[in-house]
């Protein structure tokens, strides 16, 4: 089986495990909040059940109502998604006209896929460069992507330090899947300056902070003439009834949300300390919930040593180029499986600077 370009691919887990179940695997490689899905969500849907012989309504009006009521926005700036990987496509096709795109280096895999499907250029700028300042002669008939909180490193930038890209750029991508990790006062989302900019697109997932991908559901933020555009464009119903209703009960849910940031900041910390402590590796920082890990072990094979003996999936960086086999990423999950990896990783560290073995 292919090695996959994104994290939580269980069935190629698997293929590698001979004789064990998904269920045995302890999964750091999707950043999926450990927490969730919550309670609200999965009794929405039981009693949504019941919505299955209808069609959804392609307007999805009680999702953009609970969107625009969570972020104080008008219902029109919003566009319902199958996950924010849908919204790529219409944003790609939307850049087909431009002369390119600036992708930041490294950056998810599905920008790169996105662009290529319609034939867009595109080109790298330094994560560093985007806090100096990326200048460039073409800028108004460029777009630029920006991650924030950024994937793999979960590097966040100012809104105050990314606004001057809204008056040089053509067209302005702010990918927030993460920013939801960070508490309200902590956030630093370009959402407020939505109505000042119609070149600005936010992109949002319900995925990762509810623990739901496999419902697929997101949302896009823009000016009302282009989500009315976008949703000319996309297939009737893209959404399902099911990840609507549970997207209702999410946004709700403000003690789920409580307890995820009190949550997270402490075993974010104790994780990273964790890993520092252990002799070939080296951790940056992160604002989001996952962690991007140096290694002098190469990290397919501290991968596949963690998953064939101790059933631990950790995320390879193959799929970023720049980071390769130099580097791996986890996701922050609970007290205890965090411990089953820093326990794992200190036998192999004892194991190596004892010379007793090396993988295997």
């Amino acid at each position: 089986m292919k090695r996959p370009i994104h994290g939580g691919n269980l069935d190629w887990a698997m293929s590698l495990m001979n004789h064990e179940t998904a269920t045995q695997v302890v999964d750091f490689s999707a950043s999926i909040n450990p927490l969730g899905p919550p309670q609200s969500a999965i009794a929405s849907l039981k009693a949504g059940i019941v919505e299955l012989n209808h069609y959804p309504n392609p307007d999805y009006p009680q999702f953009r109502l609970g969107v625009a009521n969570h972020h104080h926005l008008d219902e029109k700036y919003i566009l319902p998604s199958n996950g924010a990987a849908e919204l790529l496509t219409w944003i790609a096709w939307e850049c087909h006209e431009l002369e390119g795109v600036l992708l930041p280096s490294p950056c998810f895999a599905d920008y790169k896929r996105a662009l290529k499907t319609f034939g867009v250029k595109y080109q790298f700028y330094p994560l560093d460069d985007l806090e100096k300042g990326i200048n460039s002669p073409q800028s108004s008939r460029l777009a630029i992507l920006i991650n924030n909180p950024h994937n793999p490193t979960g590097k966040l930038w100012t809104r105050l330090s990314l606004q001057p890209y809204l008056e040089k750029f053509a067209l302005v991508i702010v990918d927030e899947a993460f920013m939801d990790f960070l508490p309200p006062q902590n956030q630093e989302s370009l959402i407020d300056f939505i109505k000042d900019y119609d070149n600005l697109v936010i992109l949002r997932s319900l995925t990762k902070f509810y623990s739901l991908p496999g419902l697929r559901i997101g949302y896009g933020i823009s000016n009302p003439q282009t989500i009315a555009k976008w949703q000319k464009w996309r297939d009737p119903w893209s959404v399902n009834s099911l990840a609507e209703i549970a997207a209702v009960a999410c946004l709700q849910d403000k003690a789920f949300q409580e307890k995820t940031w009190q949550w997270l900041p402490p075993t974010r910390e104790s994780l990273k300390q964790g890993l520092d402590n252990i002799e070939f590796l080296q951790v940056l920082s992160s604002q989001s919930n996952f962690l991007l890990v140096k290694t002098r072990i190469p990290s397919t094979q501290l991968q596949l040593r963690l998953l064939r003996q101790k059933q631990i999936l950790i995320r390879d960086c193959v799929s970023f180029p720049e980071l390769g086999e130099k580097y791996f990423r986890v996701a922050v999950k609970t007290h205890i499986d965090n411990q089953k990896l820093l326990d794992e990783l200190n036998k192999l560290s004892e194991a190596i600077v004892k010379n007793q073995e090396w993988l295997s």
